[in-house]
């Protein structure tokens, strides 16, 4: 092996730059974090041939003091931290100081600065460590850096560049999530002196929906709720698309930690979780989501291009997301447009109301099926008719509910019903399915979860960390009805198990429960597979297209849906109503013209 040297510092510079400096898009997010530090709220990028040939931000930020310039340019030299504790409590976007070191080792650039109460000056560097003298130029007060040339010195690193096209949509992109995150900041985007972006300060809330609808579509707005959560010093709040309006792909997700865009494994596994019984598996949810944490409570120092975080007590966090997400979509029930909102009590309908003549059987209040012969009896069990009569509850509606009252059936599919609003369209099959799913999940939480012993106890060969790690659960997994206990250092022994899990693939289950607990420090999964089996219930039980009701067996179906969480769309994700408004119709039908 050859000797030990110190490396040269273009070499070390350019060594940084391939972490930091993957491609145009690279250079734009870290001159956009300086100008944002500088508290600017004028952003304007310039970029030509996607970012091969240029790329200019300028910015009205605070400016960099004319000694400053040169410093800029060495590594790890920077105005936002100064010692050891500083970064436990990062506040900004950039603090390693590498950025202006990385782009000036693989370009051609110049910065040019004014600070108030100061001259402007400028200084250049052309890929190597030599810098030009600092010379006077004619600025106002604000930043702007010019990239040219990006990979001249590092053809390797340039061959790697795609199109012009796809290196914009990069840029573009990248743009849009800072837009995002900064909504009090003007942003202009041009792309060969032509304007593409304008993103003018939002301040209010209507300008922030506005800013959201034109960098996410108007269909994602009008398909989402913005909510609100703060508790325990944690705050979550922004836009979250209906689980209607989900997406085969997950091109729809920013989520922002402190004003930082981030990709967190524990982020995404406490939304997916959330999500988990009101969207189709493959499908993803789209939200603009906005978390707020104590800056000593989060890492930000864990990627090279500030990509990741990590939490200090991750499972608070996991769980504050998780419910907050939950609740929002529990307490949001069917209203207008096929969109949902928060009902108020003033309808009357009382929380006794139920869709069905019959509880639940006794067998499955205590243990739900034990063996697969024994499903279809409760399936036949769980076919019950709607009640024909609604006189118990019709005195007490002194206003026309949200979704009205019943006109007819359709096809014996859907109810036809009008509100005040207009017409409202209803799955009855969809309908029914999420009232009783909701119901059988209160009933199997309300009974308690019942261990039904094990004939044959099924051992499990894992690894000896994994072991350890299912061990230290112990107390989870007995309040989810399982009993484990250690046979040797590699292997488990499942003594009892929820009595609904009985027939289930036990080993998989556990396999993937452990994975999530060695990621995340949880795991829902064996929620998810009861409440994944009460769905299969809920929707062999609800009444089937093609059965016909009455008008009051359709408005009582429809008191329910008013009074069930998630009522907006069934089990599936599919969506349980759509309306139609008097305007909408009016127009259809060239009435007033």
């Amino acid at each position: 092996m050859p000797r030990i040297i110190r490396l040269n510092q273009v070499l070390a510079n350019q060594i940084a730059a391939g972490e930091v400096i993957e491609r145009p898009a690279s250079v734009v997010k870290e001159l956009i974090e300086n100008s944002l530090d500088a508290r600017a709220n004028r952003v304007e990028i310039s970029i030509e041939n996607g970012g091969s040939a240029l790329i200019q931000v300028r910015d009205n930020g605070t400016g960099i003091h004319p000694d400053d310039l040169l410093l800029a340019f060495d590594r790890h030299a920077t105005s936002k931290i100064a010692e050891t504790n500083d970064l436990e409590r990062i506040t900004t976007l950039g603090f390693r100081g590498e950025a202006l070191a990385s782009m000036s080792s693989v370009s051609r650039m110049s910065l040019t600065s004014a600070m108030s109460g100061h001259n402007a000056f400028q200084v250049n560097v052309d890929g190597t460590s030599t810098l030009s003298q600092v010379t006077p130029a004619a600025h106002p007060v604000g930043t702007t850096v010019e990239v040219r040339d990006l990979f001249f010195n590092t053809p390797a690193r340039r061959k790697f560049l795609r199109s012009e096209k796809t290196e914009f949509d990069h840029v573009d992109e990248l743009v849009k999530r800072m837009a995002l995150s900064a909504f009090s900041v003007d942003f202009t985007l041009k792309h060969q002196q032509k304007l593409i972006r304008h993103y003018r300060p939002a301040r209010t809330e209507i300008e922030q929906s506005q800013r959201v609808a034109s960098l996410c579509g108007e269909a994602f707005v009008e398909n989402a709720v913005f909510f609100e959560t703060e508790a325990c010093e944690l705050k979550i709040a922004g836009w979250l698309g209906l689980p209607t309006f989900s997406r085969a792909q997950a091109d729809l997700q920013y989520f922002f930690v402190n004003g930082r865009m981030v990709r967190d494994r524990t982020i995404s596994h406490a939304i997916r979780t959330a999500f988990h019984d009101v969207m189709y598996g493959s499908r993803h949810p789209a939200f603009v989501l906005f978390f707020t944490i104590a800056p000593d409570q989060v890492d930000v120092n864990v990627h090279p291009a500030k990509y990741e975080v990590r939490f200090r007590e991750s499972r608070l966090v996991h769980d504050f997301i998780r419910r907050s997400i939950q609740d929002t979509l529990a307490s949001l029930h069917v209203n207008q447009q096929g969109v949902v909102g928060e009902l108020s009590d003033r309808v009357g309908i009382p929380d006794t109301v139920k869709i069905s003549s019959h509880t639940i059987p006794p067998k499955m209040q205590q243990t739900l099926p034990l063996h697969v012969n024994e499903k279809m009896s409760v399936y036949r069990a769980l076919q019950q008719e709607i009640p024909n009569t609604q006189s118990d509850i019709a005195p007490m509606i002194h206003e026309i509910p949200p979704l009205g009252f019943a006109l007819a059936q359709l096809k014996n599919i859907y109810i036809l019903a009008e509100n005040s609003e207009g017409l409202v369209l209803v799955d009855m099959h969809a309908a029914h399915e999420r009232v009783l799913y909701e119901q059988l999940k209160q009933q199997w939480a309300d009974a308690n979860i019942i261990a039904q012993p094990l004939l044959i106890p099924l051992t499990i060969v894992f690894s000896e960390r994994e072991v350890d790690c299912l061990l230290s659960q112990t107390d989870t997994f007995l309040k989810c009805g399982m009993q484990i206990e250690r046979l040797a250092q590699d292997r488990i022994v499942i003594r009892s198990v929820p009595a609904i899990l009985r027939e289930g693939e036990l080993e998989q289950l556990m396999r993937d429960v452990v994975s999530d607990f060695m990621m995340h420090e949880k795991s829902s999964r064996i929620e998810e597979t009861i409440h994944h089996f009460l769905g299969t219930l809920a929707c062999h039980a609800a009444v089937h297209a093609r059965k016909r009701l009455s008008i009051p067996e359709m408005n009582t179906l429809l008191r329910a849906m008013e009074n069930t969480n998630n009522s907006g769309h069934c089990n599936h994700g599919r969506p349980t109503t759509k309306q139609f408004t008097f305007a909408e119709l009016d127009r259809f039908f060239l009435r007033g013209r």
